[in-house]
């Protein structure tokens, strides 16, 4: 049998290119000027190549298959990095190398060509990249298709262990049959304006001070992370002592950049939780992305959406933009930012219509690989599918199909793991209020202590755990979507139908 050592110094050589890649990708997204993109990208081809061939070199190959298929001496733990080794080995063994490096290349472009079209709201600018990105998606998927294997069933395995279409649609259909009537009663209730605050310029120099505030409130250690700017706001990890995270500014949605930052807080306290025992392996990170968005999610709404969050910072917030906030409680501020309606922008949704922007998305993701749509077709299938689900009418591109950074990074398969993190974050949260009195350490402002409980219960793990075993672990069942359902039912009667 290969040697378990061997195994360990051949991926650390592969984490070093990996390393590099992770931190020229943040750079790209964040302070790479637009004119260096021709040339980063054929560097970063090159680097890639190399990458590609550390991933896929006979050694290495044989160390993992070896060791996944006589591995009875592993324990638990090296058990599950061969399993990971091996599922990523299958993803990529069979790829050419040229199409991996132009793959790689065809990335590096796409995110500016992205961030240019959505600027300047021009789909047709973007649409050449997007055509071959798709293209290009469908001949890497088909490399590694199982017999009878659908090729988005794939691309969702990528994200969520375990998750295909089928479980999807046993999820959406959920949320369809006992959401969307809810939705709508909610909706009447709604006023036609938002408050007259909530619309208001804020300069973003205090946005910036406030949320600096807020990565102490969240305990974020700032000796291992660091906050930047973005067109879409993202978390980036190499280790547990290396989580950086950004936000966006807008001067006339405040509320843009304080959510989306603790979103992405939620994120990045998750990476630096993790057990630094796992730093050199590949169990270093997250269990999955629907844990991961669990825990977003939970920041973002459990947490930062919640009255007792408010009635401890209100104060500072009002002290940053005195002449926009001088007379608004923490009731109305309440009630602003729950404020249900529909909206063009995701990241910007209520926590109620959440789940409407990602099931557009779903379904729209099915259709490009069942092949039901082309590149051409899917901006109007967008705009059908918003007014349908969200009864808006979209028009412009930079509100629909180019809002968000996804697809311009190939990462189809994604997004339905936002709404099943919603949904693993409701039933999380009944478990953790069984255990300590969350309203109350955030009213004393003592997050701290959730993010130990989280630790504990889910964060240390990284992925040694896969996420089923990470639920049933934390709440003792199953994921069981109906918790979502109750969550969403009790905050929102409580806010509108009393």
């Amino acid at each position: 049998m290969k040697d378990f050592d061997t195994f360990k110094e051949l991926q650390k050589t592969q984490k070093a290119y990996q390393y590099v890649l992770t931190l020229a990708s943040w750079d790209s997204n964040t302070e790479a000027p637009k004119a260096s993109f021709p040339f980063r990208s054929e560097m970063l081809g090159i680097i890639s190549g190399e990458h590609f061939s550390l991933l896929t070199d006979k050694e290495y190959v044989e160390t993992v298959n070896d060791l996944y298929e006589n591995g009875e001496d592993l324990n638990n733990r090296q058990t599950r990095e061969i399993e990971k080794a091996k599922k990523n080995l299958d993803k990529i063994v069979k790829i050419p190398k040229r199409d991996y490096i132009e793959y790689s290349k065809l990335l590096n472009n796409a995110q500016k060509a992205w961030e240019e079209s959505k600027e300047d709201s021009d789909y047709e600018a973007f649409k050449p990249y997007l055509e071959k990105i798709i293209a290009m998606k469908k001949k890497m998927v088909s490399f590694r298709q199982k017999e009878n294997q659908h090729a988005y069933d794939v691309l969702l395995d990528d994200f969520e262990e375990g998750m295909t279409m089928e479980k999807y649609d046993a999820f959406f259909n959920t949320v369809k049959e006992e959401l969307v009537p809810f939705v709508k009663d909610i909706l009447k209730k709604k006023s036609d304006e938002a408050p007259a605050f909530v619309k208001k310029s804020y300069p973003v120099d205090k946005q910036k001070e406030f949320v600096e505030y807020l990565l102490d409130v969240f305990d974020f250690k700032k000796d291992r992370g660091v906050l930047k700017e973005s067109v879409h706001p993202f978390t980036w990890n190499t280790h547990s002592k290396d989580v950086r995270f950004t936000t966006s500014y807008h001067e006339n949605y405040v509320f843009s950049s304080v959510f989306a930052a603790i979103h992405e807080l939620g994120h990045a306290t998750y990476e630096q939780q993790v057990d630094d025992v796992f730093d050199m392996t590949n169990l270093k990170s997250g269990a999955s992305m629907g844990i991961h968005e669990s825990q977003s999610r939970f920041y973002e709404n459990m947490i930062g959406r919640s009255k007792p969050f408010w009635n401890t910072h209100l104060s500072k917030f009002k002290s940053m933009f005195p002449s926009q906030m001088k007379t608004i409680e923490v009731d109305d501020f309440y009630q602003a930012i729950n404020r249900v309606d529909e909206t063009f922008i995701r990241i910007e949704a209520d926590e109620l219509t959440y789940p409407l922007h990602i099931l557009i998305r779903y379904e729209i993701e099915r259709m490009i690989f069942n092949d039901e749509v082309t590149v051409e077709e899917l901006p109007s299938i967008w705009n059908k599918k918003v007014k349908e689900y969200l009864n808006l009418d979209v028009k412009k591109d930079s509100d629909g199909l180019l809002q968000d950074v996804h697809w311009s990074n190939g990462m189809f398969g994604y997004f339905p793991t936002y709404a099943l993190g919603s949904a693993y974050a409701a039933q999380i949260y009944y478990t953790l209020i069984e255990d300590i009195e969350f309203e109350k350490l955030v009213e004393e402002n003592r997050i701290d202590k959730i993010n130990k409980w989280l630790r504990n219960k889910i964060h240390c793990y990284g992925s040694s755990l896969k996420p089923r075993e990470i639920m049933e672990k934390v709440t003792g069942e199953p994921f069981n979507p109906k918790y979502y359902i109750r969550y969403l039912k009790e905050k929102y009667s409580d806010l509108y139908l009393k």
